[in-house]
């Protein structure tokens, strides 16, 4: 490299200063060092920075477009010290969380969000996967956290418990099975059954009830339009379909083995390999924004008390 950041710093100096003299004391040199740096710069980049030939030195054209580049080469050069002084202090170069898909997304973005507010210099990526395929993706891209409905514990993982999540048994007010009481098991398994695919190939999901017909689609997103259509049944977190079962666009199922369930979300990460200041930092925005992984779930349509039976 031909550039020395050195001495774009003294041509800033002069031009900000008005003179070699004053640029001198600024960068705390003697004036013929900064004039050395200066004609050594020139002769570097091979083009005349510099008009010396009256009063005051002034940049010429070239030096004028140069120092707007070079402007902003120092202020990237600032930027590359403060990240490495944050690294040197024990900041992670990056941070991989595996988010489980039927949690919210949104605690964790107001998580992100924060930190870059913070101008915490870690990179950080969030990865979206559904049941089992959350642990496996977790392992597979030796990920520092993940955020998950379910997984295997294991002695060198450590979890914490965040805030309950309620899962609803909903179908379109058109289903053939909307407004019939006492449903069955066989009564659900004569029909189209929605869930979610397992991204790991490793099992679905074990509250699924076993009927032959079951559409499998990419998130619960996509799950709750195909809700909306009539197309099948199948649970859905309670924050998803709040305003739906509201409205009267969707409807939850009078199952006699209990239409709903109730989950623990957990926070997890390897002991053996603890967080950092970033991986605490994200940990601790999400405890502190968990109450948002149960928003806005309904009451159920009758004061009845659901029987909490066989659910698969």
């Amino acid at each position: 490299m031909k550039l020395d950041l050195d001495a774009l710093e003294a041509l800033d100096a002069v031009i900000r200063e008005g003179g070699l003299a004053p640029a001198a004391r600024r960068l705390n040199k003697v004036r013929s060092a900064v004039s050395y740096q200066l004609r050594r710069l020139e002769k570097q980049l091979g083009v005349a920075l510099l008009d010396r030939s009256g009063y005051r030195i002034r940049l010429t054209p070239a030096g004028d477009a140069l120092l707007a580049e070079g402007r902003r080469v120092l202020a990237q050069a600032e930027q590359v010290e403060a990240l490495a002084r944050q690294f040197v202090q024990g900041w992670e170069a990056r941070l991989t969380v595996i988010l489980d898909g039927i949690l919210p997304l949104e605690p964790v973005l107001a998580a992100l969000k924060t930190m870059a507010d913070e101008r915490i210099p870690t990179r950080i990526q969030v990865k979206v996967e559904f049941l089992k395929g959350v642990q496996y993706r977790f392992e597979k891209d030796a990920a520092d956290l993940m955020i998950v409905k379910d997984y295997d514990a294991h002695p060198y993982l450590r979890a914490e418990a965040l805030p309950e999540i309620t899962c609803i048994l909903c179908v379109a007010p058109g289903h053939p099975l909307a407004g019939r009481r006492g449903v069955s098991l066989v009564d659900l398994q004569e029909q189209v059954e929605l869930s979610v695919q397992d991204s790991s190939d490793q099992g679905g999901d074990q509250h699924m009830f076993g009927g032959e017909r079951v559409f499998y689609l990419s998130g619960f997103v996509a799950k709750r339009q195909a809700l909306l259509m009539g197309l099948g049944f199948g649970w859905m977190p309670a924050y998803l379909v709040t305003d739906e079962l509201a409205a009267g666009r969707l409807v939850e199922l009078d199952y006699v083995g209990g239409s709903r369930y109730r989950f623990t979300p957990r926070l997890v990460h390897r002991i053996d390999r603890p967080p950092g200041p970033a991986g605490r930092r994200l940990a601790e925005l999400v405890r502190q924004t968990a109450a948002g992984f149960e928003v806005g779930s309904p009451r159920p349509r009758s004061g009845r008390p659901k029987r909490s039976g066989r659910r698969r």
